[in-house]
């Protein structure tokens, strides 16, 4: 009983010596790690801006976490009277392994192959990114729909970025019938390339004879175009091309098949075969 006594004696004392510096060392690391996670949170903001590389400001922002905790950590304990040398030496080597890490792991970091408002295609959707985090990517459809790709799936994917060239080669096929001028039709096309003003001179354009397949001539019109106009170019090709056959008296091929039916049978002896075609 005695000794129980002199321990909570003791203990008074202590709180009486260093009450006011235990309440002070706690009211540090309180307010020191909620003003640190507000400030990891406003730095991921700031480092958004200028990178998309999300696994790379990850890893800042969870090292420079790690420094602001011991840093909060080290104010609390010499608030309590532990030795500055002491503090000296954790903070030290708590920052070194802090960049230490960044400067080992930041070569093996992926990197997403766009930025924020690049328009892309992966997995047979095309779109313009909107934004992108640490787990997905937020994709704009041209039709209107947002989609939340994991990034997961989009660095094991092949990814087309239409922002990393200026301009796109647009292609317009056509099937013309056999019986038309061939060398006529090359003209036209080569005509209405000429007169759009969104293809460009250098590469020039060209028409191309691609195969002489069973439904027709199929035949290829080519042109280099920037790359913000090419739906709109493709689109203005494909109704002048429709505009200039019809006024030329071009036919633009489509599938036929023959089906012929044989029907044989014998009346009275007699061979009988109609056909159907």
């Amino acid at each position: 009983m005695e000794g129980a006594l002199a321990k909570l004696t003791r203990i008074g004392d202590a709180m009486t010596l260093y009450g006011r510096e235990v309440i002070l060392a706690l009211v540090i690391l309180v307010v020191g790690l909620i003003a640190t996670r507000m400030f990891i949170k406003l730095l991921r903001r700031i480092l958004q801006r200028f990178t998309t590389n999300q696994p790379l400001i990850s890893a800042v922002s969870t090292s420079l976490h790690v420094v602001l905790v011991v840093l909060v950590v080290a104010a609390a304990l010499q608030q309590v009277g532990v030795e500055t040398l002491v503090i000296r030496r954790i903070l030290l080597a708590t920052s070194l392994a802090a960049v230490g890490l960044i400067v080992i792991f930041r070569p093996y970091i992926p990197t997403l192959p766009y930025k924020v408002g690049n328009s892309i295609e992966v997995g047979g959707l095309v779109g313009k990114v909107e934004a992108t985090t640490f787990l997905n990517t937020r994709l704009r459809t041209f039709d209107g729909k947002t989609l939340f790709i994991p990034n997961r799936m989009i660095l094991n994917d092949i990814v087309t970025n239409y922002h990393f060239t200026p301009t796109r080669r647009v292609r317009v096929g056509v099937t013309i019938s056999y019986h038309d001028d061939l060398l006529k039709v090359k003209q036209v096309l080569a005509a209405v390339l000429a007169d759009n003003p969104n293809v460009l001179e250098k590469p020039a354009p060209g028409v191309y004879v691609t195969e002489l397949g069973d439904d027709g001539v199929e035949l290829s019109a080519r042109g280099w175009v920037e790359n913000v106009k090419y739906l709109k170019t493709r689109s203005n090709l494909l109704e002048e091309i429709k505009l200039r056959f019809d006024q030329e008296g071009i036919t633009i091929a489509f599938p036929r098949r023959d089906v012929h039916l044989d029907v044989s049978g014998k009346v009275k002896g007699t061979s009988v075969q109609n056909v159907i075609s």
